[in-house]
């Protein structure tokens, strides 16, 4: 009673910073697609915005993860916090595109930060068999915390304007830190010195993991022979030899081969990709759709998203806590199951479809999700030496990140860019929007598809009813 008590105490401050990640996540939904009708540029440009933050996000929290193992989680925690304060006071000042693109890089880099620390606690303080279940507390507050966010992010933009929605968001990291500072426990504050840190293969993992996301971008929004995309695919494949070459001879790698090359992360990763970058993509095309066939009630769109982040809380809850008592990938085939009922949805969307259409599509989707979400933390994460914690959970943490922001790399492009191209050729935008979210639901279908195949041959982490 005594242990339990302990790790579930400790957890308070991670649990907060959890909740602020998710919660001010939530409102800034509605920031990429307000900002650029706002400054008055084309809705394909939400892709940079997006872009700008899952950059920093998804390449720093290897990095991150290896400062917090030496530095400690308390610093890293508190420092990750006041990083995304800042990024979240600059995004209310912007005013333009590559100010908001500074911005939400400087957001990227807290939360980067802050995930690490989080899950390395879940992995190294909850007891072997209540991981899943701590996995799935943490997805629950991350999910839950969003759930009102999309619906009052949206109603404070349309009342007021998003600097004000975001200004609401400093407010909230403001307390947050405060709440942390009295809450953390001291032994949260152990170091170790910072011998042999790999700093050469920080910058390469930046640079590489950057230039990878802006690859589809780019293709999709300057064309595949252009000039800008060739440079972008070259930068990354020069940047990938030299990560490679550092990684190879650092004493202690930000990114660990040993971690990587095991077929539970690999094929989890796989699957991630395949799957998890649904979530941010249908977001925001869920935002364009509305706006395109709702011009006149674009608020809606925020109350299905709420409905998204409560089927992911439920999904979590729900589903999650199974991978500590079954074979984590049976489980896995029914959560895509779910997520694949979620986007083939999209096939009845109309001019006029109704706003419980849109939540049922999303909701279902977003059960999957949840679910899904801790189930591949399970598996990925298991069996990490403590030493390596943060590390191990960076690097995870990279390649989780990378999945929603590579997701929105293809699937928004290839929602907006198809829309203003029959727009182009005479098609009405709503005509267009219904047409291009049909082709979207095809595609996601598809890929979700592949995920499934993919789980088949994830290993088995039991060993009658035991962790291998």
């Amino acid at each position: 009673m005594e242990q339990n008590s302990t790790y579930r105490k400790g957890f308070i401050p991670y649990a907060f910073a959890a909740f602020l990640i998710g919660i001010v996540g939530g409102f800034s939904t509605v920031l990429g697609p307000a900002f650029v009708q706002d400054i008055g540029i084309s809705y394909n440009n939400t892709t940079w915005t997006a872009l700008a933050q899952a950059m920093s996000t998804a390449a720093c929290a290897p990095i991150l993860g290896r400062v917090g193992d030496v530095i400690g989680r308390r610093i890293t925690l508190l420092l990750g916090i006041a990083v995304f304060t800042l990024g979240n006071v600059l995004s209310a000042l912007a005013n333009s595109l590559v100010f908001m693109m500074i911005s939400r890089f400087a957001v990227g880099i807290g939360t980067a930060a802050m995930a690490p620390v989080i899950l390395a606690y879940i992995v190294t303080e909850f007891p072997q068999n209540q991981v899943a279940k701590g996995f799935s507390l943490y997805m629950l507050i991350s999910s839950a915390s969003v759930i009102f966010g999309p619906t009052l992010g949206g109603l404070i933009t349309a009342a007021y304007s998003w600097r004000a929605m975001l200004w609401v968001c400093v407010a909230i990291c403001a307390v947050t830190f405060i709440a942390c500072v009295l809450t953390i426990g001291k032994k949260d504050s152990q170091k170790r010195k910072l011998q042999n840190f790999d700093g050469a293969g920080a910058v390469l993992v930046l640079i590489f993991f950057s230039l990878m996301l802006c690859v589809p971008s780019f293709g999709q929004n300057f064309g595949w022979t252009s000039k800008a995309f060739l440079g972008v695919l070259i930068a990354a494949a020069a940047s990938l030899i030299g990560l490679i070459a550092v990684e190879r001879k650092a004493v202690y790698p930000i990114l660990s081969g040993n971690y990587i090359r095991r077929n539970a992360f690999v094929l989890s990763v796989i699957a991630l990709f395949l799957t998890q970058g649904l979530m941010q993509a249908n977001m925001t095309n869920t935002i364009v759709f509305v706006n395109y066939t709702r011009p006149d009630n674009s608020t809606i769109s925020g109350y299905a998203i709420s409905v998204m982040y409560l089927g992911m809380s439920l999904g979590a809850v729900i589903l999650g806590p199974l991978a500590d008592r079954y074979e984590p990938k049976r489980v896995l085939i029914g959560s895509l199951l779910l997520t694949g009922i979620g986007c083939g949805i999209l096939f009845l969307f109309s001019n006029t479809t109704p706003v419980l259409l849109l939540m049922a599509s999303l909701g279902i989707l977003g059960f999957g999700l949840g679910a899904n979400g801790t189930i591949f933390m399970k598996v990925a994460l298991s069996g990490l030496p403590q030493k390596e914690a943060g590390a191990g959970a960076g690097t995870y943490g990279l390649f989780r990140d990378l999945a929603a922001p590579f997701g929105v790399a293809i699937f928004v492009p290839f929602f907006t860019n198809k829309i203003s191209g029959m727009i182009a050729d005479g098609i009405s935008g709503m005509n267009a929007a219904v047409q291009s979210i049909h082709r979207l639901a095809a595609a996601e279908l598809f890929c979700i598809a592949a995920g499934i195949a993919v789980v088949f041959f994830l290993p088995g982490i039991y060993n009658r009813g035991e962790i291998k």
